[in-house]
């Protein structure tokens, strides 16, 4: 089975994908096609979920969780 990469299939997968899955998506976008719209789309949901994760590791009270 082939998977769908057209921009809406790509869009709506997106809020399910993990920081890893979309860095994945971002390598295979630079190796495929390169539309600029879906490289800028993968990067906007990369960076928000990296800044979440970040935040959350300086806010942590205890300081277990600072591998940002």
């Amino acid at each position: 089975m082939t998977s769908d990469n057209s921009f809406r299939a790509i869009m709506r997968r997106m809020p399910l994908m993990t920081e890893r899955d979309l860095r994945a998506a971002i390598v295979q976008e630079l190796d495929g096609e390169r539309r600029l719209m879906v490289l800028e789309r993968l990067h906007q949901r990369y960076c928000k979920l990296r800044a979440e994760r970040e935040r959350q590791a300086l806010l942590d009270p205890k300081g277990e969780n600072r591998d940002f």
